[in-house]
């Protein structure tokens, strides 16, 4: 365990048990995001490539025109 995980451990273990289950719940619900994005971000890849290359074949045919970021909606 690294050294600032085992600080953040020590500072939520002074909290009460209410505010120790919502820290715990929230760490948990992260990791569970975690894990769904890097499985749903894995099996896009060849998707991924395949639009990657989509757009570099329009760049290379002249199909794309440069972005006015100055007129960008933000």
């Amino acid at each position: 365990m690294t050294k600032l995980l085992e600080q953040s451990f020590s500072a939520v273990s002074k909290l009460s048990e209410e505010e120790q289950d919502a820290i715990a719940a929230l760490i948990m619900e992260e990791l569970a995001s975690e894990r769904q994005w890097a499985e749903a971000f894995s099996k896009s890849q060849d998707e991924l490539a395949k639009l990657a290359e989509e757009a570099l074949e329009e760049f290379r045919t002249g199909k794309t025109k440069p972005w006015d970021l100055s007129i960008a909606d933000w």
